[in-house]
């Protein structure tokens, strides 16, 4: 077995202690009276509709406006946006065509204490702002030159077949892009709703005058359903009317949060008598694992809390508590196949080193193939739950959120199971097995 270094062991145990009790505690300081959170914990998490209740309400055009259906999807795209971007994936979002309304139901924030529903719905219901944006984020033209837009099939040969998104501009609108698309030939348009990034398409170079005569098509690797949202989100920024709230209320929690304290107090206790069956069956082993599994826990609520900016801000729903703690018990599995797999090499006479070594490496492949298939299963969930809804027609809009996020903690917590349970429980274990004190084979599950 090739040895790792002595000190790799506590260097690991630290830094993954300390990041787990950051990650679950999260880090923060005081300026007078005022609390800076620098990290996000637990107590920071958007809980779901479920657990801490929410809002609903019903939007409807402003001055009586009459709306076309067509209109009302992009009004409607307009809402997903907004909530998709501030972290809110427990949401149901309907359009009740025939009186002209949208039906929006939605968690509280994560720091809400007045619970006050107009407040709350104040951001969704803000007209929508969608600009073109070229690389500087300098705005080359706003939604206003944009008469409409709708999904299409490209016919040109070599693209015949593909989705695309046609839009037609105004004749305002039309020297505009013309110009913004002049200066930027080769170069991506950032098409953005408020802050929020939609698509960026690059300009084509074979224009040297830029693109001209009032249309224009954006072209890419869009399935329909995709085409048709963005369309719908760029109809949206140039809506002849704004929306207002027609009827709101609070929703109370199915849950409550109580039973999220009763919750929090067993997942402690359960994960108490893990380590100690754990160490008390496996020793040296189960001591490591203990500390991988730690490690797990804080990496699958660092997804969820924004610990990483490459993970965007997560609502916690029941369902999403449970893909957690389903990936905790295979966290547990995966270290528990490695011990034994250790203590099975040991039978056969192999020394410390080699049982360690062939132990580990025979675990892998059974580990793998475990896991995989749940990864398989948790992408499916998020495609199909998740915002681009693929099959919300089949299976219903008001399951998106809940689904969504067991599928979406389910997979974080399988990553975080390969990191830590078995990336670093491994070196952690060659590297614990270099100290001559412990170099005794029923340490690490042999016989006495």
């Amino acid at each position: 077995m090739k040895r790792i270094p002595k000190p790799v062991f506590f260097i690991c145990a630290i830094l993954i202690l300390l990041f787990a009790a950051s990650s679950i505690f999260g880090v923060a300081y005081y300026e007078g009276d005022v609390e800076k959170t620098v990290i996000k914990g637990i107590d920071d998490i958007r809980w779901g509709i479920d657990i801490r209740g929410g809002v609903e309400a019903t939007f409807k055009p402003a001055d009586d406006y009459d709306a076309t259906d067509e209109q009302l999807d992009s009004a409607k795209s307009i809402i997903e946006t907004r909530m998709v971007s501030n972290g809110i994936t427990d949401y149901e979002l309907y359009a009740d065509y025939g009186s002209d309304r949208i039906i929006v139901r939605f968690p509280w924030k994560e720091d809400e204490t007045d619970f006050d529903p107009v407040k709350a719905i104040d951001e969704l219901a803000a007209t929508a702002k969608l600009t073109f944006r070229n690389e500087a984020g300098e705005v080359l033209m706003d939604g206003s030159s944009v008469a409409k837009a709708q999904a299409g099939v490209n016919t040109e040969t070599g693209s015949a077949g593909q989705y695309m998104i046609l839009l037609d501009l105004t004749s305002e609108g039309a020297d505009i892009f013309a110009e913004a698309t002049k200066a930027n030939l080769g170069k991506p348009i950032g098409i953005y709703m408020d802050e929020t990034l939609l698509s960026s398409p690059v300009v084509d170079k074979d224009n040297p005058n830029g693109i001209t005569g009032g249309s224009a098509s954006i072209t890419g690797d869009f399935t329909a359903e995709e085409a048709t949202k963005l369309a719908n989100q760029i109809n949206g920024g140039a809506l002849p009317f704004s929306l207002e709230v027609a009827s709101y209320s609070s929703i109370s929690p199915t849950l409550g949060q109580n039973s999220l304290v009763a919750m929090a107090y067993a997942g402690v206790i359960a994960l108490i008598l893990i380590a100690l069956f754990m160490i008390i069956r496996y020793r040296i082993p189960g001591v490591v694992a203990v500390i991988a599994l730690l490690g797990q826990v804080g990496l699958s609520v660092a997804a969820i809390t924004r610990f990483f900016p490459v993970f965007d801000s997560f609502t916690m729903t029941l369902p999403g508590i449970a893909g957690i703690i389903l990936s905790i018990g295979m966290g547990v599995d995966a270290n528990i196949i490695t011990a034994e797999r250790i203590k099975d090499e040991f039978k056969t006479g192999k020394t410390l080193d080699g049982a360690i070594e062939k132990g580990t490496k025979n675990s892998l492949a059974a580990i793998i193939d475990g896991n995989m298939t749940v990864v398989i299963v948790s992408i499916i969930l998020l495609l199909v739950f998740g915002p681009s809804n693929i099959l919300s027609w089949l299976f219903g809009a008001s399951t998106t959120g809940t689904i969504y996020a067991f599928g979406y903690t389910l997979l974080m917590g399988v990553i975080s199971n390969f990191v830590m349970g078995v990336f670093f429980s491994r070196v952690m274990l060659k590297s614990i097995a270099g100290f001559k004190c412990l170099r005794k084979n029923w340490l690490f599950g042999g016989a006495k």
